[in-house]
This record gives structure tokens, sequence and C-alpha cells, in this order.
């Protein structure tokens, strides 16, 4: 194997993969190849996801298994959120690892590199400096990630939210935003690369701007972004061959922070899809003051409902977490309740568990696994016939779908319903070229995903579609 190579396994969200793209592009600067099996790499590298204790019993399981197939000459870096909050105790887990690097400062990727080739070191390398802080833009480094003919941009990182049950602000730190210039560029040369959907991530994306002294600073980098990519210049994707950014998609929007100046901005421009991922984690007051999280669920209701009245298109999904300490039946039917009378788009759900260092881990995790399982349950089982009568409602009627794969006569997209990964899926008759935005009539519904027809050639205009048919 050349010791130019490396291999690199990104786990957990998306924010994840923004980082270790950002990881690839310095290694790839610095004249390092990337290789897509760990058998041929001189360098492996886990990106690990520690938020909840499935994704730290994933991670440690990856670092175990290319531990112990590792062969004289491969290093080892565990990086990420797992090492940024356990780094020693990680390395004691899994033997066989050679470096340690963390969340905040995955910028020194090379120069850790570099110290493991050039020195013997019989103890692992921990890089995961006392005083080090989150820097979101570097010269030439760009943090995105792209999925085929979408691309997640990062526009902050961290998070200065109180919230209970979360170790996001001990792994990443307060929230520190990019600048609105280093992000437009980012867009705009993703659009000449022949990106067709642009997804705005961070932990919090309503705080973006906050730390540079902005109000609203979401809603002005969504007008700034607009006007960049239909700008006069954007023509040079017409020159690319490419079809430019059609669509722009919001996640992670904080309760209490979705502004009348965010939501008039969503519905005048529809290059903004009406979709909005808010995480609300419960609906009944007393479990959400113990998560320290927004109580106030009549501002849910008025505000839904204002984007509702001028978007009725809208999409809405959201997260909840179940069997939250001392959560009672009534507690729970409340919940239920509640999305019940939303009928969100769709729902994800979390069964407790406390994460050390936390201020929920003093309440300790008294709820019984049995019973979080059978909420948890009871909470999908709702939601389910909700996403199925959801769906059903788009049955005759023309949707656009962004088609990201085909074979044996079908092809497979999603339309502004559906982030990737984690929402469901068009089902289109035909072959479609990969890229495309082509109107589907849609012919049945699932619970989670669309059948359809393909009823024009493939658009290049940008304009959202959703008419009877």
């Amino acid at each position: 194997m050349s010791e130019q190579t490396y291999y690199l396994e990104s786990l957990g969200c998306a924010k994840n993969t923004v980082d270790s793209e950002s990881m690839a592009q310095l290694l790839g600067n610095a004249g390092y190849r990337l290789v897509n099996s760990p058998d041929k790499a001189a360098i492996l590298i886990v990106n690990t996801c520690g938020f909840i204790n499935s994704a730290k019993q994933e991670s440690l399981g990856v670092l175990r298994e290319l531990a112990a197939n590792k062969v004289e000459g491969q290093v080892l870096i565990a990086a990420g959120c797992l090492t940024q909050r356990y780094g020693v105790e990680v390395a004691q887990q899994v033997k066989g690892i050679d470096g340690i690097l963390g969340t905040r400062r995955w910028m020194d990727i090379v120069d850790v590199v570099a110290k493991l080739r050039t020195g013997r070191h019989p103890q692992p390398l921990y890089h995961l400096p006392e005083a080090s802080t989150l820097i979101n833009d570097q010269p030439g480094i760009h943090r995105v990630a792209v999925q085929g003919s979408s691309a997640y941009i990062k526009i902050a990182d961290g998070c200065r939210r109180p919230c209970a049950f979360c170790a996001i602000p001990l792994i990443k730190g307060t929230a520190v935003s990019r600048s609105p210039q280093t992000i437009m560029e980012e867009a705009y040369q993703l659009q000449l690369a022949g990106i067709r959907e642009l997804i705005l991530i961070a932990q919090d994306t309503t705080d973006y701007g906050h730390d540079l002294g902005m109000k609203n600073g979401l809603a002005h980098l969504l007008e700034r972004m607009v006007t960049k990519l239909n700008q006069p210049a954007a023509a040079d994707c017409q020159v690319a061959g490419v079809g430019g950014v059609e669509w722009i998609r919001i996640m992670y929007a904080f309760p209490g922070c979705v502004t009348d100046e965010l939501i008039e901005t969503m519905a005048r421009n529809p290059q903004i899809l009406p979709y909005l991922d808010i995480p609300l984690q419960h609906a009944h007051p007393q479990i959400l003051r113990k998560m320290r999280r927004p109580a106030n669920i009549d501002w849910v209701y008025r505000t839904l409902g204002k984007m509702r009245s001028i978007m009725p298109e809208l999409s809405l999904r959201t997260t909840f977490i179940v069997g939250y300490p001392g959560e009672t039946e009534e507690e729970f039917q409340v919940l239920l309740d509640f999305i019940e009378n939303i009928r969100f788009d769709r729902v994800g759900a979390f069964k407790f568990s406390y994460e050390p260092g936390t201020k929920s881990e003093e309440l300790g995790d008294p709820v019984p696994e049995e019973l979080k399982q059978e909420r948890w349950e009871r909470l999908m089982s709702l939601q389910q016939n909700i996403s199925l009568q959801k769906n059903q409602t788009f049955v005759g009627k023309s949707l656009d779908v962004l088609i990201e794969g085909y074979g044996d006569s079908i092809s497979l997209g999603r339309s502004y319903r559906d982030a990737p990964e984690i929402d469901g899926m068009v089902i289109v008759e035909g072959e479609i070229p990969v890229g495309t935005i082509v109107p589907v009539t849609i012919t049945g519904a699932l619970a989670y995903d669309l059948n359809g027809i393909a009823n024009t050639n493939p658009r290049n205009s940008s304009s959202l579609e959703i008419q009877a048919a």
C-alpha cells in the first residue's frame, strides 16, 4: 500500500459528514489519496459519533474491527464527537488506536498524520488541546458535503442552548457562525458544479449570526443566497451545462426562534422549500421545563398555524424523546394528543438515555426500558397512520422529484417533502437521468414513500410544482 493513502469512515449525522469532507479536502491538498477499502490504506480514520449510547457503541465497534485487522505500517486515528469527550477512555477500550483527534481541531488532521508517520508513539497521540476552539472558516477549506445532486452546507457549529439532555455544547462548544460571504461563495461554486439542492445545517440554524451581531441572521442569509444564485453571472451554470440550484432546504430550527421574517422569507422565495425540521422533543410543558427546552406550546400552535396559512404546502418534520425521567402516562398522552392535533408530515422518536455530564444526569434513568419501548411503539404507530394519510392526499397530484438513482425500469427520487436519508422516497416508473428534477404524477401512497409516473421532460426552471394532475 502507498504511504499516501487513507481510508475515512464517517459515522453519525450530516454535520459529521461535512467535517469528514473537510478533513478529506485537507488531506487531498497535502497529497494524500482516498481509497475505498481499509486494507488498501496506510492511514485509517474514523470520524465517530457520540450523541447517544447506540451511536457510541457503533463507533467503538467500527474502531475495534479496524484495529483488529490493522497490519504493519497502518495507523488508526479516532476522530470526532466521541473522542472529543472520551478520548482517553476510547483509547483504553480499543487497543490499537494510534491517534485521537477531537471535533474542535479536525483542521489539524494533516499535522496529526505527519506526527504519527514520522515518530514512534508507543502510546496513542492525543490532539485535544484544552483551550481549543472551533474555527468554522479557514482559507481554502469548504464546509460542505456533496451527496449526488445535493450538498450540505454547514453555516455554523456548536450550540449555546441549555438543553438538559444534550451533550453537544460539551462536545462542540458554543455556537460559532461562518461568514455570510464564505457561505455565499460555497453555494455559488456548488451551483456551478451542478448541485440542484442545497441543505443548510447547523446544531441550530435559527441561531445563525447571533455571534456576529446579526438579528434574524438566517432570514438575511437566505435572502443573500437566493440573490447570489440568481444573479446574472449565474448564467455560467448554463455554460457549464447544469440547471442550477432549484431547492434550498433548512434543517434543525429551534422552537421559539422561527421568526415572522424567516417565515416571510421562505414564503416569498420559491427556491426555499416549504419544509422545516423543528425538533420539539416533547409537548408537555412540565417535561419540556425538565428538559430546559422552550415550554410554550401555544407558540408552537400559533407559529405552525401561521406557516401553514402562508405556505399551505408546508411539510413539517420533528423529533421527540419518550421515557424522559419522570414522564407519566398522562404526560405521554399529552404528547400523543399533540401529534394527533398538529399532524406532522415526518416524525422521528428516540428513547431517552442520559448523557454523563449533562444536566439530566442528576435525574437518573428511572423509566423502565420496557415502558420506553412500549411508548415508542405507540408513538410511531400513531405517526405511521398520520404519515400514510398525509401521503394519500398527494395521489393524483404532481410533485417535482429530484432523481437520485435508477435501475430495473424504476427511478428513485425525493420531493420537497423529503430530506436525504431521514425522510421518504418517490418511486417513479422508468429510468430517468440522475440529477434531473421532473414532475411526477403520484399514483400510490405508502406510509413513508410515494409511487408515481413522470409526466414531462426534466425541468430547468427554479420553481416548485405542487398541483392537481
